[in-house]
């Protein structure tokens, strides 16, 4: 899967829909149109200062979203088995969770190439979200496999 770019400033869009539009048909109208903003230099400033502002794509953050919670079910599900088979019991398998749950966002900002804001509206989402959730599915998959290897 895929990370998919987020971010941009309302600015970066205005010149992309600029850029899309036909030039004037005439130089005059050009001219004209360059010169029609007569209200001062205030104006202007305050325009760029809400222009700089980022905007978000939802569906490239909810995208973004569904490969964290991805891979954190993924990645505890076999640190699960993994810890089952090593035979972890009570706090080593917990501590084993938290270092995978590191690891995965360690791996989640690589993938981002460490400029998370590209991609996420902060670092909240890269590190904390989908935790607890991996935590059930990291207990159940733990749990199996410690019994089918140790007990049985």
């Amino acid at each position: 899967m895929k990370l998919k770019k987020n971010s941009g400033s309302i600015q970066d869009r205005e010149k992309r829909e600029e850029g899309n539009r036909a030039s004037p048909s005439s130089p005059g109208q050009k001219e004209k149109m360059a010169g029609r903003n007569d209200s001062g230099a205030s104006e202007k400033k305050s325009n760029e200062a809400t222009n700089d502002m980022p905007t978000f794509n939802a569906e490239n953050l909810q995208s973004n979203m569904k490969i964290i919670y991805y891979s954190r079910t993924f990645l505890s599900i076999i640190g699960g088995v993994i810890a089952g088979i090593l035979g972890f019991t009570g706090f080593t398998g917990f501590i084993f969770y938290f270092l995978v749950m590191a690891i995965t966002s360690v791996g989640l900002m690589a993938k981002a190439k460490f400029s998370v804001h590209s991609y996420f509206d902060s670092w909240n989402r890269i590190i904390l979200d989908g935790f607890l959730g991996g935590l059930m599915s990291f207990v159940l998959f733990w749990t199996l496999a410690y019994d089918i290897v140790h007990i049985f």
